[in-house]
């Protein structure tokens, strides 16, 4: 049977995933990643530590399948958005890569609108700006570090390193180029006029391609490192969010994917370019060909969830946590916790925004607080899905439910009641990674297109549904939760500025 690779850097950990062309898992691999803050409001990682680990997991997994390279017929990649990452005309890297979750260029963004207008931008490029996005990274970069930014030559994100030192070919997939805040929406590819005002180079950005398309083939000296056979395809992949929506099938519209991992995303797949007038959504190329989707992102979803136990209860597994936690009822008894851990950005584009437990007392306890995040976690996703169900998509007709947070039914039950609809889940559990290997079957003609790749492979294996007593106790909670953002906003501003 043919096999493809799907590889996937993100923020914690490079995977690599083999996949069969019956859709079955072969093997996977993941070597961790180490995450830098060097000052507040600061996130890095080093490019080079992404190529190690790819190249380690790569090998791991055909180590451990016994599969040889030469068995490997097409490689996808994906991983986290928005990063920047500077080289120079040898190639060389020029500075850590300034990740998705870093909150520094909040300034840059203010002359972003200023030079185009918020409306002008909205409309070519489907966003805001947001501190998350590539292009305010750039003109902190130019600012700050003029002397790197001098000997700039090419901009890449994460994954398109990778994919440089696999081929060496400078390349991009428009999913994950859509979300740089550079690119034209409608056109699917970069956009002159936003270049032009912000003065960045055309030629430093790469070719942009469909998901499934060939962007190069794996070099002798990658072959080497790796194990790959030399001259095996690679193909432009997705963004991890794309990617993700292609492994769990939502690649057409009525579909829904909600992501329950560090960071939480609600996705809807378009069959056209619609924009949320005030930008409040994202809205970006989906890595199915002709395709786009509309999503709300919170940046600490079960990584609110992963800090509370890191700090709180670090002798206790998740799952002890969460079972104290299903004793609690509905509401935590009058808990309410923000998630706003790190920033954040849908409904609220505000890297300032902070988290916090409201109405604690002598009555609760940790059942009570841990409940409390997951219920704040399905709140702040609700507030994406609210938002995505007013933009006239249509009627929804599923929601499929992956990540990490997701194998907690207890969590999963919760967010069906908080958000009123079914969820399910889906028989691949790997992510982004499953989704880009996918693609690059896609690409090899395993599947003659994503929908039918996705069809052929993605099964439904399980449902919450809501119940109604926790429905409504949920719906009532919820008018409180959001009234918390606005009550709290100037807190949050003076306590930044302390």
């Amino acid at each position: 049977m043919a096999l493809f690779l799907g590889i996937d850097v993100s923020t914690t950990g490079a995977k690599a995933l083999l996949v069969d062309e019956a859709g079955n898992v072969a093997g996977s691999a993941t070597t961790p990643l180490t995450l830098s803050t060097p000052r507040p409001l600061w996130s890095e990682q080093d490019p080079h530590e992404w190529w190690d680990g790819v190249m380690t997991s790569i090998r791991r997994v055909l180590d451990e399948t016994g599969v040889s390279g030469a068995q490997v017929e097409a490689i996808g990649l994906t991983g986290q958005m928005h990063g920047l990452v500077l080289l120079d005309a040898q190639g060389a890297v020029l500075r850590p890569a300034i990740l998705w979750n870093d909150q520094r260029t909040a300034a840059q963004c203010d002359e972003i609108r200023a030079r185009l207008g918020k409306e002008r931008l909205i409309q070519i490029t489907g966003n805001d700006a947001l501190t998350g996005f590539t292009a305010p990274k750039i003109l902190w970069v130019a600012e700050h570090e003029p002397d790197i930014y001098a000997r700039a030559r090419h901009v890449l994100l994460p994954k398109d390193y990778v994919r440089y030192r696999l081929t060496g070919t400078y390349a991009m997939d428009k999913a994950d180029g859509s979300g740089t805040l550079l690119f034209d929406l409608r056109a699917r590819d970069w956009s002159q006029a936003v270049l032009d005002a912000l003065g960045i180079p055309r030629d430093w950005l790469p070719p942009t391609f469909e998901g499934p398309a060939v962007t190069g083939s794996v070099s002798a000296e990658a072959a080497a490192l790796t194990g790959l056979r030399a001259g095996t395809p690679v193909m432009a992949g997705g963004g991890d969010q794309a990617a993700q929506a292609v492994g769990v099938g939502a690649v057409r519209p009525g579909i829904i994917a909600l992501t329950l991992g560090t960071s939480g995303v609600v996705f809807a797949g378009t069959a056209e370019p619609l924009i949320e007038p005030q930008g409040r959504l994202h809205a970006f190329c989906h890595a199915a060909p002709g395709r786009w989707h509309l999503m709300g992102v919170m940046l600490s979803a079960a990584g609110s969830l992963q800090w509370y136990r890191d700090v709180c209860a670090p002798q206790l597994s998740f799952d002890q946590l969460v079972e104290e936690a299903a004793e609690v009822p509905a509401g935590s008894e009058g808990l309410l916790f923000l998630p706003y851990l790190t920033g954040e950005r849908t409904p609220y584009p505000d890297p300032l925004a902070r988290g916090a437990w409201v109405g604690l007392t002598v009555r609760h306890r940790r059942g009570h607080m841990t409940r409390a995040v997951l219920e704040g976690v399905a709140f702040g996703l609700k507030d994406s899905f609210t938002l995505i169900q007013q933009a006239g998509l249509g009627a929804v007709e599923q929601v499929r439910v992956s990540g990490g947070g997701a194998r907690s039914l207890l969590w999963r039950q919760i967010l069906a009641c908080v958000l009123g609809v079914e969820l399910v889940t889906v028989t691949t559990t790997e992510g982004a990674a499953y989704g880009a290997a996918l693609l690059a079957g896609v690409g090899a003609g395993a599947w003659p297109d994503v929908e039918s790749a996705c069809a052929a492979t993605v099964r439904v294996t399980g449902r919450a549904e809501p119940v109604a007593s926790q429905e409504s106790a949920y719906q009532q909670l919820y008018q409180q939760y959001r009234a918390l953002y606005p009550a709290l906003k100037p807190t949050f501003d003076g306590l930044a500025g302390l």
